[in-house]
């Protein structure tokens, strides 16, 4: 075997991206092209009392204007994430309701995109306005159901006589920690073109994290075999969740381009997209712990409120953290969700597992300096070697390396009682905190081509957000057959190829990495080939076009007897000066434990791309919506503030520990969601290092810093 795996590669994809090559959804060039633009309402609650067409209808190069009163057929699809999924439950332009501010309510179709625009601005809309939902304080709060189906309670050990009889004469900490309402902002915006062939035969061209469930969802959605329906996406502009499962522009685009049959573009604006098409909802969460005085956990309470939309409840699952972080006897674990006038929350980078950590991690700084012991050491004592919802143990378990080569590294044995250690003026702060997510695995199939002048061609439905999947494929292509990585083609993001799985959840390395690797000895197989160059020779001589086999991955009982989880550390340094409220970030050490590591390169990238959203969300992410409309203040790049790269220093990215074999063949688990869990609860607990004041409130921005 050509030894590739666990080098430092290139990205198969990267020049085409940089020069341009690389072809986006909104960038297919379709021969009769017409463009649609998005009307939404102007309210946040309320009905729609009349709606005028006229002068947009009689706009130039209007073609066609669809409202509640002419919406095109749309069949309810099944909507439970196997057969099909949609991220909204109520269809585009169902009825004349108003749930939130942003709710499209009309689409406008022209011969260019500008006319479509000014089109839409002449509909004249009448409502009947209601006073909208919108602050969480004042939700109605109903138990939460779990995303995937899971209970969002647990109770376990001896809660019935009372958390104020298990607490001991150690020390209890209880704090309540918010995380404000964070936008999805992909580089790439949402869009999609839909094109028919007849009534019967769908392709659309969009950004999509799971091209195979998109193919059965649109099927549903219009009342066609699955198989008539292609999905094409090669590239992603980013994505984090937000890309998954069509919204309602996506929905609404494909059903007016079958009813006018002519090819249809939309393209959703950055302001458009802050209510259309998902976000990460605030939070509040409430912890509860208990220790002896030497640092033993006794009891740990978790509580959370998150908030939802009308037409959709998702729920930010922040409990599910908790029973594989540290080791008690007694765990209280509750999460209730309140519906506001808002556009629909939806998954985000490490959904529930982001500001779980956050609380979390807190809460734990806390308690460290409450016993007066290194937060380092109160993780050590109380990590847990199961998973203490379901008492399976953990298949492969590092973080107590994570934290000790994490403190190595950087220098964590030096570090000095709050609020004494100075720089230039400035305040400095050390911090840290643990990071963790899930290791997932789906089913996944590739097919593998060797062509006569010895390249290799690999196919597959799955695709690419920027995480590297195009260089993944090539890699184990080229370890697995013996040729170097530039001899490996790939072709990924079709649904006329085989089924690659979800880019969603960490999962798509783990699950793909494996099919790539079967069908590669499938092909020697075949012609019992002992090298890929015996392969080549046979093939050269035979005449025929290729040797081609396919490959497939699955999980199976090992569910059953194993926990499967990453591990991970983060360690920050913060340079405070409260005059002005001015923090910076100037160091940073991230240990990940994840198995085993394909592309050192791209992992590390992973690592680093969450560290920074990480940052982004402690300091500075924030979307605050008018309680009177329920617009959101922010509403593009301008007003929505994230990270640069001055904000930024160098992030020091190091794995430690070993294949999860028990996990999978090659042993790999995800790294793309891990790096951002933990990130602000290290930045908070540095701050609280620098100036002795501790914030359980995100963001902490530059307002809450000044002496």
């Amino acid at each position: 075997m050509n030894k590739v795996i666990g080098t430092a590669v290139n990205r198969k994809d990267g020049l085409a991206k940089v020069t341009g090559k690389a072809t986006y959804a909104a960038e297919q060039q379709i021969p009769g092209l017409v463009y649609g633009y998005l009307v939404t309402s102007a309210i946040a609650k309320g009905r729609i009392r009349s709606i005028s067409t006229q002068a947009a209808e009689t706009a130039p190069g209007t073609i066609a204007v669809f409202t509640h009163q002419n919406a095109p057929k749309i069949f309810k699809p099944t909507n439970n994430f196997i057969t099909s999924k949609v991220y909204e439950a109520r269809l585009p332009l169902s009825d004349d309701q108003i749930h939130y501010a942003g709710q499209i309510i009309g689409l406008v179709v022209a011969d260019s995109f500008e006319r479509a625009r000014d089109a839409a601005q002449q509909l004249q809309v009448e409502y009947e306005v209601e006073t909208p939902l919108i602050d969480a304080a004042k939700g109605t709060y109903k138990p939460a159901i779990g995303i995937f189906g899971e209970d969002m309670v647990l109770e376990k050990g001896e809660f019935s006589r009372g958390t104020e009889e298990i607490e001991t004469a150690g020390a209890t900490v209880e704090a309540t920690y918010t995380t404000s309402t964070e936008l999805h902002v992909p580089m790439e915006p949402h869009a999609i073109i839909a094109q028919w062939q007849g009534q019967e035969a769908l392709t659309v061209y969009e950004g999509s994290q799971w091209v195979m469930a998109s193919q059965r969802t649109y099927a549903e959605l219009f009342g066609i075999p699955a198989e008539k329906v292609r999905i094409v996406t090669p590239y992603i502009g980013g994505a984090f969740g937000c890309k998954a499962f069509p919204w309602p522009h996506s929905i609404l685009c494909a059903a007016v381009a079958r009813q006018i049959q002519r090819p249809l573009k939309v393209v959703v604006s950055r302001r458009q997209m802050t209510a259309n098409t998902g976000h990460r909802s605030e939070t509040e969460q409430t912890l509860r712990l208990s220790a002896t005085k030497d640092g033993k956990l006794e009891a740990i309470v978790h509580t959370v409120k998150s908030v939802t939309s009308p037409v959709e409840q998702f729920s930010e699952p922040c409990i599910n953290i908790t029973p594989v972080m540290y080791s008690t006897p007694n765990m209280q674990l509750k999460q209730t969700v309140a519906a506001l006038n808002l556009g629909t929350p939806t998954f985000m980078r490490a959904p529930g597992e982001t500001p779980g950590m956050w609380a979390m991690e807190s809460a734990m700084d806390e308690l460290a300096w409450k016993l007066n012991l290194d937060p380092v050491e109160l993780r050590l004592q109380n990590e847990t070697k199961t998973h203490l919802r379901n008492n399976l143990p953990f298949s492969s378990k590092h973080f107590a390396d994570c934290l000790k080569e994490g403190a190595k590294r950087f220098g964590w044995q030096n570090r000095p009682q709050p609020r004494t250690l100075t720089r230039e003026g400035k305040l400095i702060g050390w911090g840290m905190a643990a990071a963790t997510f899930p290791a997932l695995r789906g089913n996944a199939s590739v097919k593998v081509r060797l062509l006569p002048d010895g390249r290799v061609n690999v196919l597959t439905s799955a695709n690419d957000m920027g995480t590297g999947a195009y260089t993944l494929v090539a890699i184990m292509t080229a370890e697995t057959l013996g040729v170097s990585v530039d001899r490996v083609s790939v072709e990924i993001g079709d649904s006329l190829f085989p089924d690659g799985g979800m880019a969603g959840g960490s999962q798509m390395t783990a699950s793909l990495a494996p099919a790539v690797q079967e069908a590669c000895e499938n092909l020697l197989k075949s012609g019992n080939f002992a090298t890929t160059a015996e392969a080549l020779k046979e093939l050269q001589s035979s005449g025929k076009a290729a040797w081609e086999a396919t490959g497939s991955s699955a999980p199976n009982e090992e569910g059953k007897k194993w926990a499967f989880q990453s591990w991970g550390a983060h360690f920050c340094e913060v340079a405070i000066d409260e005059e002005i409220g001015r923090l910076r970030v100037t160091r940073w050490v991230s240990v990940m434990d994840v198995g085993q590591v394909i592309n050192a390169k791209a992992a590390a990238s992973q690592i680093r791309g969450g560290v920074i959203m990480g940052i982004g969300e402690a300091l500075m992410e924030e979307c605050v919506f008018d309680p009177h409309t329920g617009n959101p203040v922010v509403y593009d790049l301008a007003t929505y503030h994230y990270p640069s790269h001055a904000d930024i220093p160098r992030i020091d990215v190091t794995f430690v520990g070993k294949p999860d074999l028990t996990f999978n063949p090659l042993g790999v688990r995800g790294a793309g969601e891990i790096g951002i869990t933990g990130v602000a609860a290290a930045v908070a607990n540095a701050i609280y290092h620098a100036t002795g004041k501790r914030f359980r409130n995100l963001p902490i921005t530059p307002d809450k810093l000044i002496a």
